[in-house]
């Protein structure tokens, strides 16, 4: 050492207590998370991040397939050792509903096919270094992936839960855990669910997701964990208890030609053949003078089955009667249909002059600048298109009337 200490380790020694013994008590405290508190993050996650992939897919015009999630407990080292470097880590911090934060790590080469599809191209443009263009690409994409994942998350909880926008880092695992005053939960043990996400034939990869361990378990008390576990805890030994309480009496066991036959206890239900039975059993051919048994050796030991009286069900009477309609009459149509139109003529509808079309991809929008001229794919001197409430009706020319641009249709279309 260099003969300083750090105000964390004075606070210590003034107050008598060893630094390290305090460390390895907090970190005890949160190492592992249970077997159920795994399953119900991996749930959540699993949801939350199926409505991501549809939204990524949107974005890149690419089929996305994400697997379901591993769950488990991981420290940096761990962290350094099974993933590639650099990467590209993206902070995701909750707003509303939510009081945490996660991390999402991705690939760098993952990161520029995704910018590069987002761009408009087809993924193999890919650049040696990674610019600020490909992390703000990621961070919109992310925005809306984890936009949509709130929404399925908000439906689970029944509470709104919204999301800051992420922000996007490149970061070298090697540079060490110091280096990132975004990630302070890294410094101890934290939640690892690892996804395997395919991108069309472009990407065939693994992301992962970092969680603090008390952030996954205030998800799982949102969940209902809790009560969940509380409910299914008296379940199991409802059954023992009332097995218990009706276990029948060994019966004596008759003999009958020095052959031994056990006596079985009737339940109670068979005293009622209606009783206790669901409405798909009640309509089976067994309750209409059960044909399916007849010519079969009846069992030995249930004489109240031999005796069992055979009930119909008497068919109450249903008036049913032909339904009548008022004659259709063209007439009758055509003198109310004056009257009728009447009703919504003053409904304001919205008139559209379109001069021309044209498409962009992202990359061409971005690099407008005030001059930048647009082409149409209009001819000069071609009629306008007129639109009403976005319905293409008419064509027209250009005007001039006064100090203002008008109209003049040239042709109704039908």
């Amino acid at each position: 050492m260099d003969g300083m200490l750090s105000q964390e380790e004075i606070n210590a020694l003034l107050s008598g207590i060893d630094p390290s013994e305090e460390v390895e008590e907090t970190t005890s405290e949160v190492l592992e998370l249970t077997d159920m508190e795994k399953d119900t993050v991996g749930e959540i996650s699993n949801i939350s991040m199926g409505t991501a992939a549809t939204t990524l897919s949107s974005l890149v015009n690419q089929k996305v397939d994400i697997t379901i999630p591993k769950v488990e407990t991981a420290i940096w080292d761990d962290l350094v050792l099974s993933y590639d470097r650099p990467c590209v880590f993206l902070q995701i911090s909750y707003k509303e509903g939510l009081d945490g934060k996660n991390i999402f790590v991705l690939k760098e080469k993952d990161v520029k096919i995704i910018a590069d599809l987002m761009m408009g191209g087809d993924g193999s443009n890919i650049p040696e270094e990674m610019g600020e263009m490909q992390l703000s690409a990621i961070s919109e994409a992310m925005n809306q992936m984890m936009g949509s994942a709130s929404t399925s998350m908000s439906s689970m909880f029944s509470m709104k839960i919204d999301i800051s926008p992420p922000i996007a880092s490149l970061v070298d695992l090697n540079d060490g855990i110091d280096e990132m005053d975004f990630a302070n939960f890294l410094k101890g043990s934290f939640i690892k669910i690892s996804f395997k996400m395919t991108i069309g034939d472009l990407v065939d990869s693994e992301i992962m997701q970092l969680y603090p361990v008390e952030f996954c378990r205030t998800l799982c008390n949102k969940f209902g964990l809790d009560s969940v576990m509380a409910e299914s805890a008296p379940q199991e030994k409802e059954p023992e208890v009332n097995v218990a309480a009706v276990a029948p009496e060994p019966q004596p066991q008759p003999q009958d030609n020095g052959v031994s036959q056990q006596q079985t206890p009737i339940p109670e239900a068979f005293s009622n053949p209606m009783q206790g039975m669901p409405m798909q059993q009640q309509a089976m051919p067994m309750m209409q003078g059960m044909p399916m048994m007849q010519g079969m050796p009846m069992m030995q030991g249930m004489p109240m089955m031999q005796a069992m009286p055979m009930q119909t069900m008497p068919m109450q009477e249903i008036n049913v009667q032909p339904a009548q309609f008022q004659a259709f009459s063209p007439d009758i149509v055509a003198a109310n249909q004056k009257e009728n139109i009447n009703l919504i003529m003053d409904v304001p509808l919205e008139v559209t002059v379109e001069l021309g079309r044209t498409t962009k991809s992202i990359q061409d929008i971005l690099e407008f600048t005030p001059g930048t001229i647009i082409e149409l794919n209009k001819i000069a001197g071609e009629p306008v298109d007129v639109l009403v409430n976005g319905k293409y009706v008419a064509k027209g020319e250009v005007v001039v009337i006064e100090d203002s641009f008008g109209v003049r249709v040239t042709e109704i279309i039908k």
